[in-house]
């Protein structure tokens, strides 16, 4: 929970408000709290009826009218490349976003309406990149990028998961918000366990980024807003 709303609503309303109102959740074991959350929940919705709490009764309800939500379980956590593929028959032959739950980007601050504003104007894929420290990209994919006639957007030309601060060809690291070309599944079907024994996403979009040919360029949309990672206790807390 943030407050009084689990994270994953907030994820959802930002999907919803990009105009992105079909969303498919990869869900594993134990998860089902996500699913029951965006349900109908009928026995509260006629308790608050009754006592005519119309402001509780449309917070209710709220979650449930957000989108048309679909659910996948993952099975094994084989990484967020698997993860991503879980979804191929669901998404077939469109783009589509990938929105991590961990992630939550401040509605004041809307980052995936530009990308997917990018992606139609540009093709291929867009990822969201933030400039980091150099001493914490270890913690990210990093992007190597040349700049272009937009001052937010970069073409990226490689990506690495996860190097070492010597190593990383630039400070800025990618996060939790994807819009991307079908293509990808193709590749995250034959691509081979990376860092961390994990199908890595980055992984795929790296040859995407090295090879247009298969699936159109790679852009990344510089964000400076407000984002806030609900994995790392300070962030947490920030948010």
């Amino acid at each position: 929970p943030v407050v009084d709303k689990p994270a994953i609503q907030y994820v959802v309303e930002e999907a919803a408000s990009a105009g992105l109102d079909d969303v498919l959740m990869i869900t594993g074991r134990n998860k089902r709290p996500l699913e029951d959350h965006f349900d109908r929940n009928y026995e509260l919705e006629s308790a608050l009826q009754k006592k005519g709490d119309a402001a509780r009764l449309a917070k209710v309800q709220e979650s449930s009218d957000l989108a048309t939500m679909h659910y996948v379980r993952q099975g094994d956590p084989k990484g967020l490349g698997h993860a991503v593929l879980c979804a191929a028959p669901h998404v077939g032959h469109e783009p589509f976003a990938v929105l991590l739950g961990d992630d939550l980007i401040d509605p004041r601050d809307p980052l995936l309406a530009r990308m997917v504003e990018v992606q139609e104007r540009h093709g291929g894929s867009v990822v969201a990149l933030m400039e980091v420290d150099p001493s914490q990209i270890h913690l990210y994919g990093c992007a190597a990028v040349q700049a272009t006639e937009d001052g937010d957007v970069v073409k990226v030309t490689d990506l690495v998961e996860k190097p070492d601060p010597a190593d990383a060809p630039s400070n800025y690291a990618i996060i939790g918000r994807y819009v991307l070309d079908p293509h990808v599944f193709d590749i995250l079907r034959t691509t081979e366990p990376g860092r961390g024994g994990e199908i890595q996403l980055t992984d795929a979009l790296q040859q995407l980024a090295a090879d247009e040919k298969i699936g159109g360029p790679v852009h990344g949309v510089v964000f400076k807003g407000r984002r806030y990672d609900t994995g790392d206790r300070g962030d947490y807390l920030r948010a």
